[in-house]
């Protein structure tokens, strides 16, 4: 990991929160099912046409104080967030893997950044609505499966390591939802599974399944224990992969080498 240059970081986490801009935009226009690139963003309560003032990441939110400034109502919490989120997304992306001036380490970032970007909205989608829309992940593969082509690009190593991620990932959750017949996961793990096996590789993408399902079982146990979710109550999978899918690009050759180093002691 390198630190840029101060300039670059506000460039870059201004690109950040930009588009997390956009993708707030691209998660409602889901939710209503109407194209993202059709008309321009209004209140999604008033339906008011919103003007340049309004649509500032962060700074908006902050001035009219979380309110529509033509209904008053108030506007949720996930626009901040999601800006500041992928904001913070691109500026570690880019001191992790921007580590010269080359045009693999561009491309390498610019692929990250667009990926990043396709688990933010499936994060926040299937938090919301338990479902994960299948043209993110057709996104995701598409665009993952050419730049596997390319090696260093993506985080698989190659095309080959890509496919045996997806066959793993996609695979094991295949076979959940058919032996458990949907209750204990769902068909969207399945084509999220397709993506991030893809993305990751064979070896971080078992890093990310593990954790996957350690840090749910854990909100799982803690949700129960105060009484917000019963022993049967649905909970969304996909949250907990994409965390675990950041965590795995970051840190997973650290886990690997620790898990080794305990394996044998």
């Amino acid at each position: 990991m390198i630190f840029i240059d101060g300039f670059t970081a506000i460039i870059i986490f201004l690109l950040g929160l930009s588009v997390g801009s956009f993708l707030n935009v691209l998660i409602y226009r889901l939710e209503i099912d109407k194209s993202v690139f059709k008309g321009r963003s209004f209140c999604s309560q008033c339906k008011t046409t919103l003007g340049w003032l309004d649509l500032i990441p962060v700074v908006s939110f902050v001035l009219i104080k979380g309110k529509c400034r033509y209904c008053k109502k108030p506007i949720s919490w996930q626009y901040p967030i999601v800006e500041l989120a992928v904001g913070f997304l691109f500026f570690i992306i880019a001191n992790f893997f921007f580590v010269d001036e080359s045009i693999m380490s561009l491309a390498q970032t610019i692929y990250l950044w667009i990926a990043s970007s396709l688990l933010v909205v499936i994060f926040v989608y299937d938090f919301k609505h338990l479902e994960v829309p299948d043209i993110l992940v057709v996104l995701g593969v598409g665009v993952t499966l050419i730049a596997s082509f390319f090696g260093k690009i993506t985080l698989s190593g190659g095309i080959l390591q890509a496919l045996l991620g997806t066959l793993i990932c996609a695979g094991f959750f295949f076979a959940l939802v058919v032996i458990s017949r949907e209750r204990w996961m769902g068909w969207g793990d399945v084509k999220l599974g397709l993506f991030l096996g893809l993305l990751l590789g064979w070896q971080k993408v078992l890093v990310a399944m593990f954790l996957a399902f350690f840090i749910g079982a854990i909100c799982g146990i803690i949700l129960i224990m105060v009484k917000k979710k019963g022993m049967k109550s649905q909970m969304p999978f996909g949250p907990f992969l994409v965390i675990s899918t950041f965590i795995a690009i970051f840190f997973s050759a650290q886990l690997i080498n620790w898990y080794l180093n305990i394996l044998y002691l």
